[in-house]
């Protein structure tokens, strides 16, 4: 009797222990954990109304404020994200693209993490969970009808699911959360909620607030005159009272469903605190792509222009980033965000990718790049740019270039093409595109 005690306390005894050991992955993997947020449409200038997420990410890591993305489309952009590549690489031009590349997530998956895709994907994609995701929750395509009441496929299983998508799309991180803590492994989340796109249905707590939101009237809103910029947007009307009404009637619902998203991340933040993953957890915070707001009478994305391309950009990591600043002076991209990845899991990197790993960057080890391409297949007609951080030289194809000096022109209203001043670096940056836009991969 006495041996059958001693064994049934020595059995509890090891299934505590086992317990235990998968409830503590970094005894058995010390690389880090990934939180990858991707907000869709999201303007460079909006952090302002995301407090928290300034907070909790921006303000305890390194802000980039020269973050880009290097093709201002849902689709092309993320897929670029998930594979550290540029466009004309992976041949996702525009939404309706299919990327046949494999992503960092199967090269990381295969090289022992747990990983997870919550919130929207790829457009060209009808939501269906896909192999290299262990914990999945997606939305058909790109866009949802309504933020409230939407049907999301999670784990392979299709249906409505009640209430307001981004709180939804919180509670499920969470679950992923409470999941990878008792693996014994690291763990790679993407969230990529739908805010601020289209609907931007605000939460019902959240439509009477920014009523006395000012007007926005940069510089360049509704520019007068439009004759320097290619044909295809110097055609373009000037805006009506109307349309002006309908830009702010779409900016204060973008902001408004940021709102609501700021509201989550505090609640990720902190169950990535109490499961003891925190510090040793590297949050990257970027958007899609950008969108304009009236500046030379456009409401669209897809340009070359500050308000389209250049988005938030924050990567909070104690390990590489100890002291939190803001990096005013580096070129960063969306292509950075895989071979960052790849780098810190330990997994061998393809010799497709095109960006360069931040890693060198935040350690001060690394020469970094000064010039950086940006392309697009709008269907106003393709173009391809170089941005330097400080200058943009910009082709768009059978149309006119342009050539923007943004330390004395931040607004882009001038186009000094034809300027004798800037020919000699103008001639530089139309070799360097010349050069770097032509594809290294064939079509698949």
């Amino acid at each position: 009797m006495l041996n059958k005690i001693k064994n049934l306390i020595m059995f509890i005894m090891g299934i505590f222990l086992l317990t235990a050991c998968q409830a503590l992955p970094r005894f058995n993997d010390q690389r880090p954990n990934f939180l990858i947020i991707i907000t869709d449409d999201q303007r460079y200038d909006t952090m302002q109304y995301m407090p928290n997420t300034q907070e909790l990410i921006f303000n305890q890591g390194v802000t980039f404020n020269k973050g880009y993305v290097t093709t201002p489309f849902c689709c092309p952009s993320r897929a670029s994200i998930l594979t550290g590549m540029y466009a004309h690489n992976t041949w996702v031009h525009k939404n309706e693209d299919t990327l046949e590349f494999r992503t960092m997530v199967e090269d990381i998956k295969k090289n022992g993490y747990y990983t997870g895709l919550i919130g929207k994907y790829l457009n060209s994609w009808k939501g269906e969970t896909r192999y290299e995701y262990d914990f999945w929750v997606s939305i058909w395509g790109g866009t949802i009808k309504n933020y409230y009441d939407p049907d999301l496929d999670v784990n392979g299983t299709w249906s409505k699911h009640t209430g307001y998508v981004t709180y939804l799309f919180r509670d499920y991180a969470i679950q992923f959360l409470d999941e990878a803590s008792a693996q014994s492994k690291p763990f790679l989340l993407i969230f990529t909620p739908n805010a601020p796109h289209a609907p931007f249905t605000p939460a019902k707590e959240d439509v009477n607030s920014y009523t006395d939101l000012p007007p926005h009237r940069p510089t360049n809103f509704n520019e007068v005159d439009i004759s320097d910029k290619p044909l295809s947007i110097a055609n373009q009307a000037l805006l009506t009272e109307e349309d002006i009404q309908g830009i702010e009637t779409t900016r204060r619902r973008q902001i408004l469903t940021l709102t609501s998203l700021d509201r989550t991340i505090p609640d990720i933040i902190n169950k990535l605190e109490e499961i003891g993953e925190l510090d040793n957890t590297v949050i990257i915070f970027i958007s899609d792509n950008g969108k304009h707001w009236g500046e030379h009478r456009l409401t669209s994305k897809s340009t070359a222009y500050e308000e389209s391309v250049k988005v938030p950009f924050a990567l909070r990591y104690p390990d590489l980033v100890p002291v939190p600043y803001i990096d005013d002076s580096h070129l960063v991209a969306n292509i950075d965000i895989a071979p960052t990845l790849y780098e810190l899991s330990e997994t061998k990197m393809p010799d497709t990718v095109d960006g360069l790993s931040l890693v060198g960057l935040l350690n001060g080890t690394a020469d970094w790049r000064d010039m950086l391409l940006l392309e697009a297949w709008p269907d106003r007609g393709h173009w391809s740019a170089v941005h330097t951080g400080d200058m943009i030289y910009i082709e768009t194809e059978n149309d006119l270039s342009e050539f923007y000096d943004l330390t004395i022109d931040p607004f882009q209203m001038d186009n000094m093409i034809n300027n004798a001043k800037y020919q000699e670096i103008i001639a530089q940056l139309k070799q360097y595109l010349e050069q770097e836009r032509i594809p290294t991969t064939t079509q698949p």
